[in-house]
């Protein structure tokens, strides 16, 4: 059966699609079955690991709104052993519709993910820069989740917001939730900055916070506008070395030892 984990932070431009879309074909490169979702209405997990906006009839607004199968949109075989969920801008109201429609607004993608889970090791779901309704379906349908904060200034400012409704999800809908881990990205090796933002996130999680940092690097930006994860793209750049050790850490932190070293 599928872990399914959700790469949340309701603070944009923190590396959270970057993540998503890296995490899952890291994955894949390991030999792992993996689907995307992409919960996020700007779709750029869509587009940066290469499907074609213009071509797709049905995405993610179709599933929580619409009532349609999950597997009835998935597109198959996007990059090695990942499959997508993509999303389109008619995904921006769903929310909206939620709200109107649906009597059990929390949990409609854990209802729909139900007749997947066991054709997929992994299920990563890119979040939207919110904390609306898409968002807390992701966290009601998700085992844990992977929090991306920048090394920057006030990295850890708004996380507060994003715990309380992690605690409201556990509360509410989805008791074993816990947070897979918190990852820094941006990193940049030549400020002290980067470095305190680290010691700060490890003060509060610990042991939380990935052993693997993700560094500011110009290939991480230019593979999606080529429709290409890291590894496709640059597969010796730093930012894929780093990712590939995210990818690692994920697998040993689940129990997944063999192969890892190979």
């Amino acid at each position: 059966m599928a872990k399914v984990i959700a790469i949340a932070n309701q603070k944009g431009g923190v590396g959270k699609t970057t993540t998503s879309i890296n995490l899952a074909a890291g994955l894949g490169r390991y030999g792992q079955k993996v689907l995307l979702i992409d919960l996020d209405p700007q779709g750029n997990s869509t587009t940066g690991i290469g499907a074609d906006k213009s071509k797709i009839e049905r995405c993610m607004f179709d599933v929580l709104v619409n009532d349609i199968a999950l597997s009835e949109i998935i597109q198959k075989n996007v990059c090695q052993n990942v499959d997508l969920a993509p999303a389109t801008l008619s995904l921006a109201s769903a929310d909206l519709h939620l709200l109107e429609q649906s009597k059990d607004k929390h949990n409609i993608l854990l209802d729909k993910l139900k007749g997947i889970l066991n054709n997929y090791h992994y299920i990563i779901i890119d979040c939207p820069p919110s904390l609306g309704l898409l968002n807390r379906n992701a966290l009601s349908a998700s085992n844990t989740v992977i929090i991306p904060i920048q090394a920057e200034y006030y990295a850890l400012e708004g996380l507060t917001q994003l715990l309380t409704s992690i605690r409201f999800v556990q509360q509410r809908s989805n008791k074993n939730l816990t947070i897979e881990g918190i990852l820094l990205t941006m990193f940049d090796t030549r400020t002290k900055l980067s470095y305190e933002v680290m010691q700060e996130a490890q003060k509060y999680f610990k042991e939380k916070v990935y052993k693997t940092y993700i560094p500011r690097n110009i290939k991480i930006s230019e593979a999606p506008s080529n429709g290409d994860d890291i590894f496709s793209y640059a597969e010796n750049s730093s930012g894929a070395i780093a990712y590939m050790e995210l990818v690692k850490e994920v697998l040993l932190n689940n129990g997944a030892e063999q192969g890892i070293n190979n």
